[in-house]
């Protein structure tokens, strides 16, 4: 549904030649979320010395570069749907320090 009506108001909150990436970045997010979660108690592969997923990181940095905050909210929202407000809430911390995210 979101999708129907940013296609009428063009709201989207990326450029449309960025859409396939977009898509596809969301995807991936969506699957480390899934198999992986976002943070761990440990550091090692593929966490960083922070407990994050650093694969996960490099993807919010690259929504920033294409759409900033206005992007990382909207893939934000998807995890919360998809995945559920405890996913999201890991999410929000290992995108801590990514352009003007906040955790």
């Amino acid at each position: 549904m979101f999708e129907f009506l940013e296609s009428i108001f063009g709201s989207s909150p990326y450029p449309s030649q960025n859409r396939e990436e977009v898509q596809r970045l969301l995807g991936e997010l969506l699957r480390i979320g899934t198999t992986d979660d976002y943070l761990s108690e440990r550091p090692g592969s593929p966490f960083n010395s922070q407990c994050r997923h650093t694969r996960a990181r490099e993807i919010g940095k690259r929504f920033h570069e294409i759409g900033g905050l206005r992007l990382m909210e909207w893939a934000h929202q998807r995890v919360r749907r998809k995945l559920g407000p405890a996913l999201a809430s890991h999410l929000e911390y290992a995108w801590a320090e990514i352009g003007e995210w906040m955790s």
